[in-house]
């Protein structure tokens, strides 16, 4: 069965980018472009894997991950980190806030596509 992932970006370059290499891989992509329309949607879609930027207008992505993590409903979601918060504590801090794994912007593909095969166990 094809997974679903969600890609919470506000950045509009950065959406079509992940859409297309994600695309290109065989997932079907559903956006939002902050964290409240992310919410919204992964009630709505239920996908398998969420990526999400953690500086976003509306509602940032740590903001966005307490949602997410206190609704039972969307418990098992693996949430990735895809950020241009990469300064020494800022991969620790992301993680401590809930998120499954850490990417930092810009993103290589090679590296987009391992973190995504081991959160979803397809290893």
């Amino acid at each position: 069965m094809t997974k679903k992932i969600l890609v919470v970006e506000d950045n509009e370059k950065n959406l079509t980018l992940m859409r297309v290499l994600l695309e290109y891989q065989g997932y079907v992509v559903v956006l939002a472009q902050n964290g409240e329309e992310g919410i919204r949607l992964a009630r709505e879609q239920r996908p398998d894997l969420i990526l999400m930027d953690i500086q976003m207008p509306v509602m940032d992505g740590y903001a966005a991950i307490k949602i997410l993590r206190g609704d039972p409903q969307l418990q098992g979601i693996k949430i990735i980190a895809v950020t241009g918060l990469a300064m020494r504590g800022d991969k620790e801090l992301i993680l401590q806030s809930g998120f499954d794994d850490y990417l930092a912007k810009p993103v290589e593909k090679q590296q987009l596509s391992a973190v995504i095969t081991k959160c979803l166990g397809e290893e």
